[in-house]
């Protein structure tokens, strides 16, 4: 059986996570990084990475669609009491295509930004029409290891992200979306970690951490490899950025 190892989950998110995670365990996905939004969210993922504990790994966040000032506040000082629990922080960033106001953003992400190179944790990263910016900050913040999840931008920045040492991430999305195809196909398999980003509907489904065999289809498609290469390549990967021993 190929194995595989979801990168980037919302699982709190999911009303039926125990039969998820078992479909998960019985097709080959030998692990999980759940990420957290927002305090609520964080607080729940760090209960079902215990529960779970050896399987479900935690990375707790900010995600910008649900900023505002009360929320900055709270969250990171929650990041900065519980990072120590966590494989990672994330899912942060930029987004500047929603009206959360773009100063606040930045300012929150270079926050975070600083604890997670405080801590020496690596960070997932969500960015959407703010892709320079986003690794702009993250360079200047002297941040090490960091993954820009999703990554679907120009392929002038996936330069310099790849050159800087960062990773990018893979999705079902992989096996349709051409913009993330095209960033795949010119990014090399050693950058290159998978997701499910559950439950995120993908042409219609709701999708679990199960669907990260789809990311790695759109991989082996893109790259004209075999799913046994993507699947080694990209366990290989997570033990790097992540530290964990598979």
């Amino acid at each position: 059986m190929i194995k595989l190892f979801d990168s980037h989950a919302h699982l709190e998110e999911l009303p039926d996570l125990d039969e998820s995670i078992k479909r998960a365990m019985e097709k080959g996905v030998i692990g999980i990084i759940a990420v957290g939004s927002d305090p609520e969210s964080n607080e729940r993922t760090l209960e079902i990475s215990k529960r779970y504990k050896g399987y479900v790994y935690p990375a707790i966040g900010l995600h910008p669609w649900d900023l505002n000032a009360n929320v900055a506040e709270k969250g990171l000082e929650y990041l900065k009491k519980r990072v120590k629990e966590c494989v990672a922080i994330g899912e942060v960033g930029l987004d500047y295509r929603i009206k959360t106001d773009k100063n606040l953003q930045v300012s929150v992400f270079s926050e975070v930004l600083e604890i997670a190179r405080e801590n020496q944790v690596p960070v997932i990263i969500h960015a959407r029409d703010a892709w320079r910016d986003a690794f702009r900050l993250t360079v200047e913040a002297g941040v090490e290891v960091a993954v820009f999840h999703w990554y679907s931008g120009p392929l002038r920045v996936l330069m310099e992200i790849l050159r800087a040492g960062y990773y990018i991430s893979a999705t079902p999305a992989a096996t349709y979306q051409e913009k993330h195809r095209k960033v795949l196909k010119n990014a090399p398999l050693d950058r290159i970690l998978l997701e499910s980003d559950c439950p995120v509907i993908y042409r219609g489904l709701e999708s679990r951490p199960a669907d990260v065999f789809l990311a790695a289809k759109g991989v082996a498609e893109v790259k004209g490899l075999s799913l046994e290469e993507v699947a080694e390549k990209t366990l290989c990967n997570v033990t790097k950025v992540f530290g964990i021993e598979l």
